[in-house]
């Protein structure tokens, strides 16, 4: 009999042809750059913690005993600084008691929000690629995946807005969208936005955000949250954590913010996941939002800089590539490096034995045989957040790699 981990695991890109399940594409990546010694830009983590005086105040919690169960909702100092920082830097009010909500990482957030408000004969609307957790948290709940395309061009990837209308339909009961988008690094316009909020109000959808890399936009982008749009606070959950902000991803302290009724739901089945936890993290995290805008800046500004000297290797490489304007990735077209046959799958397996580097395929983000994993199949991701010499060791192998020879050394 199928059971339902099978189709979370065919959903996310982790069913084997045996019906066995497989590792993430970014481990399956970690595996082959420390075997063979690659500089691992597949798995974006960073290499470097986050701010000393943060993770000093996790640690005097430790050790003053904040070590139990923190409350179901979150710590209520945190819970007051999410609804202050939404409100400081986007103009959203919360009630921190009744329309916040801690959760362990951005990823039990939309797990916990995508099983509370969609099920089975349910529509769940994604851009594609997408990260894979939405897929799975799709499949876990019994609904359908449905998707809308980013396409390449010379201003990034954008919203395919014609698909956009076809794919809301009276079916649709979520929109979840993710913007920085990983993989892309595209940060949706706010005419973008405005499109995406139109589709939800006409079909009475609600909005669900991955928003995890906020903070982390380039070149004087700024990102938009939808539901700081007229008329979509009331139907928006909005996630976002701390991972990405303050370079301290281990401790998966995120959060959920939105309109009472809605958390009050994502609450109900996000207590039988967790519960609670990062207790002594959690007080840090609070803190953080409240000075760490100087520490945010000095990460952007050092992310920029990562970004432009990758993306000046890979040209230099001779990668065709889409300039992100967020998060930590870059995607690149490895067309001039395939053998006949082969795709970006290919690639990424052979990159690390090649040239000693380790990247992922775009497909791997993507639904299996769909239309844009075809037209992504030669597009790889790399990660810049690396210190600056693995990723200038990275360019350097790179720049060696010879177009006329393929990507899989035969």
């Amino acid at each position: 009999m199928l059971q339902r981990w099978r189709d979370v695991a065919r959903a996310s890109g982790l069913a084997s042809p045996d019906g066995s399940a497989r590792p993430t594409i970014f481990a399956e990546m970690t595996v082959l750059a420390q075997r063979t010694g690659a500089a691992n830009l597949g798995q974006g983590f960073p290499d470097s913690d986050g701010p000393a005086w943060i993770r000093e105040i996790a640690a005097a919690a430790i050790r003053d005993g904040v070590n139990q169960y923190p409350p179901g909702r979150g710590a209520p100092e945190l819970r007051r600084a999410v609804a202050a920082h939404q409100l400081r830097r986007y103009g959203i009010e919360l009630d921190p008691e009744r329309e916040v909500l801690v959760t362990a990482g951005a990823t039990e957030a939309i797990a916990a929000a995508v099983l509370a408000l969609a099920g089975p004969g349910d529509e769940v609307v994604t851009l594609e690629p997408f990260y894979d957790s939405h897929a799975a948290a799709i499949a876990m709940a019994g609904a359908t995946h449905v998707t809308v395309p980013l396409v390449p061009g010379p201003d990034g990837f954008r919203l395919d807005t014609a698909a956009l209308g076809t794919a809301v339909s009276e079916r649709t009961r979520i929109i979840l969208v993710n913007t920085p988008h990983n993989p892309t690094g595209t940060v949706l316009s706010r005419p973008e936005l405005q499109l995406i909020a139109d589709a939800a109000r006409r079909a009475d959808a609600l909005v669900v955000t991955d928003e995890v890399y906020e903070h982390l936009t380039f070149d004087g982008v700024t990102h938009t949250p939808i539901a700081a749009l007229p008329g979509m606070a009331e139907r928006t959950l909005t996630i976002s954590s701390a991972g990405k902000t303050f370079s301290l991803t281990g401790w998966k302290i995120g959060w959920v913010a939105g309109p009472a009724e809605l958390i009050e739901a994502v609450t109900a089945i996000k207590q039988f996941l967790t519960y609670s936890g990062g207790a002594p993290f959690q007080p840090a995290i609070a803190r953080a939002l409240v000075d760490g805008d100087p520490d945010i800046a000095a990460l952007r500004d050092s992310l920029s800089a990562r970004r432009d000297l990758l993306v000046a290797g890979l040209r230099d490489a001779g990668f065709e590539l889409v300039v992100p304007a967020g998060t930590y990735f870059v995607c690149a077209d490895a067309t001039p490096f395939l053998a006949e046959g082969d795709d970006g799958a290919a690639f990424a397996r052979a990159l690390p034995e090649r040239a000693g580097v380790a990247t992922v395929p775009v497909s791997a983000f993507c639904r299996e045989g769909s239309a844009t994993s075809q037209a992504l199949a030669p597009w790889v991701r790399f990660t810049f957040v690396k210190d600056e010499q693995t990723l200038r060791t990275a360019v350097e192998r790179l720049r060696e790699l010879d177009p006329r020879r393929g990507a899989v050394q035969r």
